[in-house]
């Protein structure tokens, strides 16, 4: 990938970066967020895993709107000179506020280009389809069939154009998605067992302790441990 100047690259905690190459004219502004502070300052839980998700994917966004790029920069100085004023008797509180609108403005460029590539993925291939439509529904349907009759195929049909195409199955594909999610939430302390449960739509509370066990290996107040 390579991010260009007027370009704006985001990468969220425990991503995996190396071999970074800079050319020689190289000048930016960096913006390190704490992650606990980050959830802290999420209005939607649900919003968040699929800004999350899509900012892994693509990293890097081209503000093409002179406002937009406007509005994006403006809360990033905002932000900026609201973290260097530590004499401010509500520190704390107003840092908060500023972080929340900007992560709002972050979304807002999010939305419009997740909808404009679920656009252009609706018009591509079956397999293309699969994985857009997994992306968008696996926090609720986690069965195969589910997505063959959105696609109008057999569930066998599907397995096959899936390993086809990428080597894994459809339920291998799902079971990746929905694991990715589980994490998500689960690194979230604001989110009890029980709220992760409901938002995932499982049935009960001990069937998603399963499930968690057969795709983590752990169980979800097991893998919170492991993140103490």
């Amino acid at each position: 990938m390579k991010c260009k100047g007027g370009e704006f690259l985001f990468w969220f905690a425990e991503s995996q970066l190396k071999d970074l190459v800079f050319s020689r004219a190289y000048k930016a502004t960096v913006l390190l967020v704490e992650k606990h502070f980050l959830y802290d300052n999420i209005p939607d839980q649900s919003w968040s895993i699929d800004a999350i998700l899509h900012s892994r994917q693509y990293p890097i966004k081209h503000l093409n709107e002179k406002n937009d790029r406007q509005r994006v920069l403006s809360n990033f100085r905002m932000l900026h000179d609201k973290f260097q004023d530590r004499e401010h008797r509500f520190y704390e509180e107003v840092l908060k506020l500023q972080m929340r609108l900007f992560i709002l403005e972050m979304w807002h460029t999010f939305a419009n280009e997740y909808e404009h590539r679920k656009r252009t993925l609706q018009s591509g291939s079956l397999y293309e389809r699969f994985v857009h439509l997994v992306q968008e529904h696996c926090m609720t349907e986690r069965e195969v069939r589910y997505y063959a009759n959105k696609l109008s195929v057999t569930p066998k049909y599907l397995n096959f154009i899936c390993k086809q195409n990428s080597g894994v199955t459809a339920s291998e594909w799902i079971q990746r998605y929905t694991r990715e999610r589980i994490i998500l939430f689960l690194q979230n302390k604001n989110l009890n067992i029980s709220e992760i449960t409901d938002k995932m739509m499982f049935s009960s509370r001990s069937f998603f302790t399963r499930y968690v066990k057969k795709v983590l290996g752990t169980t979800p107040t097991g893998y919170r441990s492991r993140l103490e």
